[in-house]
C-alpha cells in the first residue's frame, strides 16, 4: 500500500501524462522538465496517521512548449484522476534536463562550425570531443538571446578513447546554443593554447606505469553480520533500533528523509518531519574569458534526483547493504528506475562511551550508526550525501565532493591569479561550493522557536577574580530572518520546544551544531551574488509554508535575482513558538591544490543535529557491551593484534 511520503511510481508517472496529454496536448513538441509527487499538508498527514484517510495524490508538473519557449505549471489529482490547473507562468525558465545536455553535446559535435573551429586547432576525431553545456545567469547572457531558452558550452577533447575529458580543454572556444531547438547561436573563438604535456588520467590503464606499484597491496577488509543485517526495511520505511523514518526522492532535491522520531522508552517522539537539500550554488571565482559565466545551480538548474548515480558498480557502500531504487522520468515523462539509488547499512562507529574506574575496571560501549546515502554526479563533479543516526539520538549529515575539478591551460609564464597550477601550464579555478540544507525539526510537535545559542565570557570581578567565568546565552529569534556563524562565541543553533519538558522541568530541543560555514566573499552588488544571496547567511528561520522550498527561487536557470528566502523573510511572519524551518547554509572553500588532481580525494563537510535536553540523559546507557570474542584475537594481543567485527 502506497504511503502519503512515498515518492511517486512509473505507473503514477505515465498517469500524469496521460492526463496532460488528453487534455491539454502535452506530447510531441513539449518536454517534461520535472514531474514530482507534492507531499501532503501536515494536517492531513496526521489525519492519515491518526484514521488511515488517505490525502489525495497530488502531482506537480513542469513542462515546457519548446515552439513557444514557454513554460507551464500544471497540477495533477492521481486520486480524482483529473488534472486540477495547468497554466502558463510567464518569463521564467524551467530546469535543463538531462536529455538536453546530451543532445546538445550531440548536436554541436556535428555542426559543421564547431568541426572547423576544431579543425583549425588541429582536433579532427570528433569521437573525442565532449562539448559541456552549462546554463545561464541574466547578467552574463547576450541581450540579443535573453527571450531564448540558451545554453553555453565547455569544449573538452580526450588524449585517447576512454581517457579524461576534463584534461583537455580547448580553452578559449565557447558555443551559445538554443536549447529547445538545438540551433547554433554563436562561436566564441576567443584565443588559443598549446596543449601541454599533462598527466590528467585516472584509469589505470592510461595511468603511466611510473605512477603504479609504489604502495603495499592492501589485505582484504571484510565487514559481516553473521547474524543479518540489525535494521527493518518496509517500502520506504527503515527501522533502525530506537530509530524511524521514511526516505523520500524527487527530480531536485533527490533523496529525502521524512517523519523522523526516536522510541524512547515506548514513546515514540517526534524529531524532523523533513531533512533535505533545498538549493546547491557554485561560483568559480575566476574573472576570465573561460569562466566568468561558471556559476551553477546544481539542485535548481539540473536536479539532484535526475543526477542519482546507481550504486549497482564500484564498491560505493560496505558491508551488509540494502537498497532502495529510485524512479525518475526523462524528458519525454517516460519513467526509468535507477537501481539501487539509495544505499542503506549499519556500521561501527568507535567508542561510544568509555570510563576506566580504578577499582571495579572498564566500562566501555562500542557506537553503531545507521547510515542513509546516495550519490550523485553533476558532470565533473561527484557529491555523495550520508545522513548518519546514532545510538545517542545524534543526527549527522556528511557531504562528500569528489571528482574531476574544472581547470585551463596557459602559456609559458602566464599568471593565473584566480587558481592554483595543478600540472604542467595548467590551473585550477579557485571556486565554492554552497549547500542550502532545509531542515523541518520538529522536537516533540510543531510548536517550536529557533534560539541563537552562544557563549559569553564573563568579565573579571569579585564573582569572577581569575576571569574563569563562561555562561551560556540563548537568544530567541522571535521574526523570519537570518543569522551568522560565529566562531569566537561558538554560536549554533536550536530549536526549541517550549511546551514539551523534560524530566528536569525544562525545554526539549535539538542543536544544529555547524560545520563547513564559508563566508560568501561576495560585494553584495555582485550580479551573481544577486541571484543567490541565499549564501550571504549562515541560517534562515521562517515559519513552515509548503510553498516555500526553493531558497533562491522556483526558476533559477537564466536567474537575475534571488526569489526565495531574502524575499520571504520580509514579510515579518512570527517565529515564535510556531512551526519553524531552519535553513543551513555550508559547504566548501575550494582553494584547488596540486593534490586535487587529476581526480579529487573526497573533501568532506558535514554538520550535527544533536539533541539538547531532548533526553533526562544519556539514552546510550542500555546499549549492550560487546562480547570480548568479537572485541580480540586469539592468542597474544602484544603479538597478533586485535580485530573488532
Amino acid at each position: 500500500m502506497t504511503h502519503p511520503l512515498d515518492p511517486l511510481t512509473s505507473d503514477e508517472f505515465r498517469a500524469t501524462t496521460a492526463l496532460l496529454s488528453a487534455e491539454h496536448g502535452v506530447g510531441e513538441g513539449w518536454r517534461y522538465c520535472s514531474i514530482e509527487g507534492l507531499q501532503p499538508a501536515k494536517a492531513d498527514l496526521d489525519i492519515y496517521a491518526a484514521d488511515g484517510t488517505a490525502p489525495a495524490r497530488v502531482v506537480e508538473v513542469l513542462c515546457l512548449e519548446q515552439a513557444t519557449n514557454r513554460t507551464f505549471r500544471g497540477r495533477v489529482d492521481l486520486s480524482a484522476d483529473a488534472v486540477l490547473s495547468f497554466e502558463h507562468v510567464p518569463g521564467v525558465q524551467a530546469n535543463f534536463t538531462v536529455d538536453e545536455w546530451e543532445e546538445a553535446d550531440a548536436a554541436l559535435r556535428a555542426h559543421p562550425d564547431v568541426i572547423a573551429a576544431l579543425a583549425k586547432r588541429g582536433i579532427t576525431d570528433l569521437s573525442l570531443v565532449f562539448m559541456d553545456t552549462w546554463t545561464y545567469g541574466d547578467a552574463v547572457m547576450p541581450e540579443q538571446w535573453k527571450d531564448r531558452r540558451i545554453g553555453w558550452s565547455d569544449t573538452w577533447v580526450r588524449a585517447a578513447e576512454g581517457a579524461n575529458p576534463y584534461a583537455g580543454p580547448v580553452n578559449g572556444l565557447h558555443c551559445v546554443i538554443d536549447i529547445n531547438t538545438m540551433e547554433l547561436l554563436a562561436i566564441e573563438d576567443t584565443h588559443t593554447v598549446s596543449r601541454p604535456d599533462v598527466m590528467g588520467e585516472y584509469v589505470p590503464r592510461h595511468v603511466p606505469d611510473r605512477l603504479k606499484g609504489h604502495r603495499p597491496p592492501r589485505k582484504p577488509l571484510e565487514i559481516t553480520q553473521p547474524e543479518g543485517i540489525g535494521f527493518e526495511v518496509d517500502g520506504h520505511e527503515l527501522r533502525w533500533q530506537n530509530w524511524t523514518m521514511r526516505v523520500g526522492f524527487n527530480h531536485r532535491e533527490g533523496m529525502t528523509i521524512n517523519a523522523v522520531t526516536y522510541d524512547d522508552a515506548g514513546r515514540t517522539r517526534q524529531v524532523a518531519h523533513q531533512l533535505s537539500f533545498a538549493e546547491m550554488v557554485v561560483p568559480y571565482r575566476d574573472p576570465s574569458v573561460d569562466h566568468y559565466r561558471r556559476t551553477a545551480f546544481d539542485i535548481g538548474e539540473w536536479g539532484l534526483g535526475f543526477m542519482t548515480q546507481s550504486l549497482e558498480l564500484g564498491c560505493d557502500c560496505l558491508g551488509e547493504i540494502r537498497y532502495l531504487d529510485a524512479v525518475m522520468h526523462d524528458s519525454a515523462g517516460e519513467p526509468y528506475t535507477i537501481t539501487n539509488a539509495i544505499c542503506l547499512h549499519e556500521e561501527d562507529s568507535a567508542i561510544g562511551w568509555k570510563h576506566v574506574d580504578h577499582d571495579s575496571g572498564a566500562e566501555v560501549r562500542r557506537q553503531r550508526r545507521f547510515v542513509v546515502s546516495f550519490h550523485v554526479t553533476v558532470a565533473n563533479y561527484e557529491y555523495i550525501v550520508y545522513w548518519r543516526f546514532y545510538e545517542d539520538g545524534n543526527i549527522e549529515c556528511e557531504v562528500r565532493a569528489t571528482g574531476i575539478m574544472v581547470v585551463t591551460h596557459v602559456e609559458e609564464g602566464q599568471a593565473h591569479p584566480h587558481g592554483t597550477l595543478v600540472d604542467e601550464r595548467t590551473y585550477a579555478p579557485y571556486h565554492q561550493h554552497f549547500l542550502v540544507a532545509r531542515l523541518d525539526l520538529e522536537p516533540d510537535g510543531r510548536t517550536n522557536t529557533v534560539q541563537r545559542s552562544e557563549t559569553v565570557i564573563d568579565p573579571i570581578g569579585p564573582e569572577n577574580p581569575l576571569g574563569l567565568g563562561i555562561r551560556q546565552v540563548s537568544t530567541p529569534i522571535a521574526v523570519e530572518g537570518h543569522d551568522d556563524f560565529r566562531w569566537e562565541s561558538q554560536r549554533a543553533w536550536k530549536v526549541v520546544n517550549e511546551r514539551s519538558l523534560n524530566g528536569l522541568g525544562t525545554p526539549v530541543a535539538y542543536k544544529l551544531v555547524p560545520g563547513g560555514a564559508i563566508p560568501s566573499f561576495f560585494h553584495p552588488e555582485s550580479p551573481v551574488f544577486q541571484r543567490a544571496q541565499v549564501i550571504g547567511h549562515t541560517v534562515w528561520v521562517t515559519p513552515h509554508d509548503a510553498d516555500e522550498r526553493w531558497p533562491a527561487g522556483e526558476f533559477v536557470n537564466q536567474s537575475k535575482d534571488d526569489h526565495g528566502l531574502p524575499e520571504w523573510v520580509q514579510q515579518g511572519r512570527s517565529t515564535t513558538d510556531t512551526d519553524v524551518v531552519l535553513w543551513y547554509v555550508f559547504g566548501i572553500h575550494h582553494i584547488t591544490r596540486p593534490e586535487d588532481w587529476p581526480v579529487m580525494p573526497a573533501d568532506i563537510v558535514s554538520f550535527w543535529l544533536k539533541p539538547v535536553g531532548f533526553f533526562d540523559r544519556n539514552p546510550s546507557l542500555d546499549v549492550e557491551p560487546a562480547t570480548s570474542s568479537s572485541c580480540h584475537a586469539e592468542g597474544d594481543a602484544s603479538s597478533q593484534g586485535s580485530h573488532c567485527h
